[in-house]
């Protein structure tokens, strides 16, 4: 079972945590297609205008453009061209994924657990103050186990920090999250919804 440090408010390290195995030590698939692959048609090649040479009379073959496939530099027949690898995922494979980008995140240093923010008024100051104290810079995602107005209010204004309840877990915000801040009571909630 993969171990981590408990933070406490003020940043300093209060015990350890010990992390599922079913969460944090998943296999980790990094392969992406982006779709951006492009190559240009007859259509699309610059210059072209004119025929190269004359219809009749050469003893050639009749020729209209030299951007035709069959030219040096002319148009790709059947390339690739922009589009999205976008498809349906089964519930399985998306929970996986999920799985995958908690793994990654630990591997990569990127995820703290906190005790727990308790924070009694709306106050943003409070709020940045645990986050400093923490280290916590770029973008960070704040993982709570129930909706906590003072938590969410608080964020509400810092425009790199977000706020997401542990059973709505999602590969995209935790994978754009330069670090992943969960409260200890969310590990629970975590490994009850998607382990």
């Amino acid at each position: 079972m993969p171990s981590i440090p408990l933070y406490d408010r003020a940043g300093k390290t209060v015990g350890n945590v010990e992390l599922s195995d079913e969460l944090f030590a998943a296999p980790v698939n990094t392969a992406r297609r982006t779709g951006t692959h492009d190559t240009k048609t007859r259509g699309e090649i610059r210059g072209g205008g004119k025929k190269p040479y004359r219809q009749k009379g050469t003893g050639r073959a009749r020729q209209g453009t030299v951007t035709a496939p069959h030219y040096r530099g002319g148009g790709v027949v059947f390339g690739p061209h922009p589009r999205s690898y976008e498809q349906r995922l089964p519930r399985k494979m998306k929970r996986l994924a999920l799985r995958g980008a908690l793994t990654a995140k630990l591997n990569d240093e990127q995820l703290k657990v906190i005790d727990t923010f308790g924070l009694d008024a709306i106050k943003t100051r409070d709020l940045v103050g645990v986050l400093r104290a923490l280290a916590a810079d770029g973008r960070v995602l704040v993982v709570a186990p129930v909706r906590d107005q003072n938590l969410e209010l608080s964020a509400r204004n810092l425009p790199t920090v977000e706020v997401i309840l542990a059973d709505s877990l999602n590969v995209v915000d935790l994978i754009n999250a330069d670090l992943v801040l969960i409260e200890q009571p969310a590990l629970a909630r975590m490994q009850e919804v998607y382990a």
